[in-house]
């Protein structure tokens, strides 16, 4: 985590609370897969990002846990937490992404203690009624290759980033919470049918900005639920030959154990919950079909090697 995090108490989270009530903040609450999370900032611009990127919620809710950015010079990029009342204070955060993925965060926090809601970094797509997920450490090409699998026929995007999970009969229910993407502006450079959608964008210092698929990919492209088939995790390991490979879940469960479930913005770790959440992603596993790709090679090699194995490329076409 690029970030510092810390855990306080009532009379520090009390005593930020004061310092932040003589702020002019703008305000404004997302609905987080039923969670009302809202933010307090002073930047403009990351504001009308916030508003982009999630759904809006009822100003008549009142919210079940609080982002607050916080601009003080004496002190370092750190985040402090209270538990208690869901409430996170963000000291010099320039970076739209990390304060939206600290809100997802505190969601799924919520979701896993009341609901028996887990959330998962990850992209995720309905193709053709086939809910799949790509799951992944940074820099592996999650993102790329999810916006890949979106040119395919039939193919709905539900995130590029982040869902939460219900267990049950059946195969797993997955839904998204953002409304719109935050993407890198060279996504046009890999994949030339988005270079339209990141004309329309405005990004920011990090080279990233809020982007509406539906603009390129059609009104119908982006969907909030679909039930998982496949889980296609994602390595970059030029020492290991093996390109695509089915796994089963012992393997799996490892692989994501060791990398802290591909999430580095997880705001509680202790051992309860990390035993909740390797007992949720067993019978995620178990529930679908697991696959490795190791993308070595370049975004359209890899395209290709996780396609194979959605059905070798017949089944699923490119749209044209």
């Amino acid at each position: 985590m690029a970030y510092r995090l810390v855990t306080i108490d009532a009379d520090r989270s009390s005593e930020l609370r004061d310092v932040c009530s003589g702020i002019n903040y703008l305000s404004s609450k997302a609905d987080i897969n039923g969670v009302c999370v809202q933010l307090f900032t002073e930047s403009r611009d990351c504001m009308e990002m916030w508003t982009d990127n999630f759904y809006h919620m009822s100003d008549s809710v009142r919210p079940h846990a609080r982002v607050y950015c916080v601009n003080d010079p004496s002190t370092d990029l750190h985040a402090e937490y209270d538990v208690q009342t869901r409430t996170v204070f963000l000291f010099n955060f320039d970076y739209y992404g990390w304060i939206k993925s600290i809100a997802l965060g505190v969601a799924g926090n919520i979701l896993e203690d009341a609901h028996g809601i887990f959330p998962v970094h990850g992209a995720a797509l309905d193709i053709d009624g086939a809910g799949v997920t790509l799951i992944a450490p940074s820099k592996t090409g999650k993102t790329t290759q999810s916006w890949g699998l979106l040119r395919m026929d039939h193919a709905h995007l539900i995130t590029d980033d982040w869902y939460f999970v219900t267990l049950g009969d059946g195969r797993p229910f997955i839904e998204g919470s953002e409304k719109n993407c935050y993407i890198d502006a060279d996504i046009g450079d890999v994949w030339e049918e988005y270079r339209p959608l990141v004309k329309e964008v405005r990004f920011d210092n990090k080279g990233r900005g809020i982007g509406n698929v539906r603009w390129v990919a059609g009104e119908g492209s982006v969907i909030r639920s679909t039930s998982m088939r496949y889980v296609i995790l994602l390595k970059r390991d030029p020492s290991d030959g093996r390109i695509v490979r089915r796994l089963e879940t012992g393997e799996a469960l490892e692989y994501l154990s060791e990398s802290g479930f591909c999430n580095p913005h997880t705001l509680v770790c202790d051992p309860r919950r990390n035993d909740l959440r390797r007992e949720f992603f067993r019978g995620y596993l178990d529930a679908c079909e697991v696959y490795m790709v190791n993308t070595t090679g370049t975004p359209e090699q890899s395209q290709e090697a996780i396609r194979s194995v959605l059905g070798g490329g017949q089944r699923w076409t490119s749209r044209s």
